[in-house]
This record gives C-alpha cells, sequence and structure tokens, in this order.
C-alpha cells in the first residue's frame, strides 16, 4: 500500500477544482491506489482501467455502498445490506443484458436522427435568448435546459416541472458525489425517494405511447422482463445521467472555447471540426470523472491485493489523461487517429446507453453557438464556478460574454 499520498488529498478542494496533477502523481507512484486508512481503492491508470471493466465477476457495478466524507476528510463507506440494488447501470449480468436490452433500441444512433430537429429548436431558442442579451450564465440559459428538456421528452414524463427533474438529476450524483457529510448524505436519499415515488407513479399508469422510454420501460415490467422498482431505478438513472452528462460536457466546451479564441475561430472556420473537439472535450474534462465498482471477494489488480467489501473508484477522468496511452494527453488535439478512444462514457458492457444522445445535443448546441456569435469569452467580472464533487465535473455557472456574428 502506497502511504506517501495523503488520503485527504482526494477531498481536498484545490485539488478537486483542478484534480490532473494528482491524477499524474497517481499514475506514477500508485495506478492502483489504496485510500490510507480506507477501504476505498482508485484506479487511475487507461491498462487498469480496461482490466477492471473486463473482470465483471471481481468487480461488480452493483451499488452495495456510497461514499461519504468524515470529520478526518476522507471518504467513508454507507452500507445499503440488504436494500442495494441492481438496475441497468448499477446492474451485473444477466440482469444487465436484460435491461440493457429493454432500453437500448429506443436510444440507438438511429433513433437519434428523428430527435436532431427538437434538439435543433430548443438550442436555437435558447442560443438566440444568450445572444440577445450580449451574454449570461450558459449554464443556466442553455446547459442546464437543453439536456433535461430532451431527456424529458425521450422518456415521455407527464405533466413534469424541468427545474424540479433539472434537481432531481443533480440531487442523484450529488449522492455519489463523495464530498457530504454523513448527516447530509442521509437526508439527500430521503429526498431522493419522493422523485422515485413520482416516477413510480407514472410508471403504474401504464399509459405512456410506445415511442417513448415510459412505454417501453411499462411494457418490460408487464411482460415479466422487470420488476416494477427495477423500472424506477432505470428511468432515475437514465433521467439523471442524460441531465448530468450533456450539462456538463456543454459548460466544459464552452469554457475551453472561451479560453481559447484561437481553437474558438478554427472552428468557425470549419465546423466540420465540431464532433472532433467534444471528443477531446470528453477526454479531457469527462462529465463523470469516476464510476463505483464493488468488490464480492478477495482479488488483486496491478499487484494490489483488495479485500471483499471494498469499494473501487475506476477514474475515467484521470484514465483518459494517461500518457501512456495517449500522446499529448493534457492538450486538445483535433486530428487523433482514432478520437473515440477514451472511456468518458465507460467501455464494455456498461458503456453510456446516452452516448449518442449527449453527442447529438452538444454537437447541435455548439454548432449552433458558433455560427451566431464572432465571440465567446468569460465574463471578467464573474467568475466560473464548479460544482464541489468529486463525481462530476460540471460548473454551477458559466458566465460569459458573446459578440454576435453579423453577416
Amino acid at each position: 500500500m502506497n502511504d506517501t499520498i495523503p488520503g485527504t488529498l482526494l477531498l481536498d478542494p484545490t485539488v478537486l477544482e483542478d484534480p490532473y496533477p494528482f491524477y499524474a502523481r497517481l499514475r506514477r507512484e500508485a495506478p492502483v491506489w489504496r485510500v490510507p486508512g480506507t477501504d476505498v481503492f482508485v484506479v487511475s491508470s487507461f491498462a487498469s482501467a480496461s482490466e477492471v471493466v473486463g473482470r465483471t465477476e471481481d468487480f461488480s457495478n452493483n451499488v452495495v455502498q456510497l461514499l461519504y466524507r468524515d470529520e478526518a476528510g476522507l471518504p467513508c463507506q454507507l452500507s445499503f445490506g440488504d436494500a442495494s440494488f441492481q438496475a441497468l447501470a448499477s446492474a451485473d449480468p444477466p440482469a444487465h443484458t436484460v435491461h440493457r436490452r429493454t432500453v437500448f433500441p429506443d436510444l440507438v444512433a438511429q433513433r437519434m436522427v428523428t430527435l436532431e430537429p427538437d434538439v435543433d429548436a430548443i438550442a436555437s431558442e435558447c442560443i438566440d435568448r444568450l445572444v440577445t442579451q450580449g451574454g449570461g450564465d450558459f449554464m443556466a440559459e442553455v446547459a442546464n435546459v437543453v439536456p433535461i428538456t430532451m431527456i424529458s421528452q425521450l422518456i415521455g414524463f407527464r405533466d413534469s416541472d424541468p427545474d424540479r427533474l433539472l434537481r432531481a438529476a443533480f440531487d442523484s450524483t450529488l449522492m455519489i458525489g463523495v464530498t457530504m457529510t454523513l448527516d447530509e448524505l442521509t437526508e439527500l436519499i430521503a429526498r431522493s425517494d419522493d422523485i422515485g415515488s413520482w416516477i413510480g407513479e407514472q410508471l403504474a399508469a401504464g399509459d405512456a405511447p410506445d415511442d417513448v422510454l415510459l412505454g417501453t420501460i411499462s411494457r418490460g415490467v408487464a411482460e415479466g422482463g422487470l420488476r416494477p422498482e427495477e423500472g424506477v431505478i432505470i428511468l432515475h438513472t437514465l433521467l439523471s445521467a442524460g441531465g448530468e452528462s450533456t450539462t456538463s460536457l456543454l459548460g466544459n466546451a464552452v469554457r475551453i472555447l472561451a479560453e481559447h479564441p484561437e481553437l474558438q475561430q478554427q472552428l468557425r472556420d470549419d465546423p466540420g471540426l465540431v464532433p472532433a473537439f467534444l471528443e477531446e472535450v470528453l477526454r479531457v474534462e469527462s462529465p463523470f470523472r469516476f464510476m463505483l465498482r464493488s468488490v464480492p471477494a478477495d482479488t488483486t489488480l496491478d499487484g494490489v491485493e483488495i479485500p471483499g467489501g471494498a469499494t473501487v473508484l475506476l477514474f475515467y477522468s484521470a484514465a483518459n489523461r494517461d500518457p501512456a496511452e495517449f500522446d499529448r494527453a493534457d492538450e486538445v488535439v483535433l486530428d487523433r487517429e482514432v478520437p473515440r478512444h477514451h472511456v468518458a462514457f465507460g467501455r464494455g458492457i456498461h458503456h453510456c446507453v446516452g452516448a449518442p444522445l449527449a453527442r447529438l445535443e452538444a454537437r447541435v448546441v455548439l454548432t449552433r453557438l458558433l455560427a451566431a456569435t464572432s465571440s465567446v469569452s468569460l465574463d471578467p467580472d464573474r467568475p466560473p464556478k464548479r460544482v464541489t464533487s468529486l463525481l462530476v465535473r460540471r460548473h454551477e455557472r458559466l458566465p460569459v460574454i458573446v459578440t454576435p456574428r453579423h453577416g
């Protein structure tokens, strides 16, 4: 065990804000690092992360614990005991196979083509308002609005309140963010039960049309392939991931462009480079920094012994900047030979089913933003602020100044 790296660094506020020097240290000194004094392990190298995703029998996706921050500033495990659950992202085979088969047909790339006009309409409305105002908080005006609107439409919730759904999505990721005290985490779990009950009522109504996910999941429950509680968790997970991942991606992309005017202009001159740029944003500023894995029985990884009952944090955000895997790993490189080699959306059987939607939304929003402006810059009087979380790389606010494009 490497005790030379203080465990408190993991949740140190300065490290949360700029984690990449810390990730580099972990990859050099302890690519599989046991946080001293805990049963929490951090995996930071691309090679070790890739090995973990293929060993589902040793590293389970089943969420049996959450983590909170104890008084010493270390991650501490909160066990679910018999209340642990398996549903889609938190399921192992064979349950995961059934859940993914139920959901995936409605989220494949072909389905995305039919959604593009709707994405374009809401993105245009948001960006036109931002440009007319001469700027504003990009998160509140655009990045928070487009993803939650689209995932709600794709799911097919009835009489939904976008603000409530967005809070529910952010609460779900906050629950796994590791920065809360035990009391705060307990309170948040109770609050999340409310949105779960509302989703359950939507599902139980059984009247959703066939062309939305609510209808797909309802059929799965009616046909016996899913239990009702599994259906609720799957829908809650899709809401959370669909709202959070693209929101984070959009904010990170616009901040990078605002801080690099020459890159911004390059994309204006050649909008065909936007998809390649987005893949690099996903790699260098991964929306989800890690994914949880539980360890059913004693095992080893990269020569490190990991006991049964441990929690493994699979840090995709560190793996995505591993210089052993990527040339110029800390830079945005638009002509990478394999642009999607990163693991921002996971890898293997748990590759994110919503990745096509996130890519579509981000491409449409950025293309629209660049076409409507001649410059996008950070507001010097209102600095950006990120959410305090070990899990997500999302801006709480991102004030920008935009200059309309004329002619």
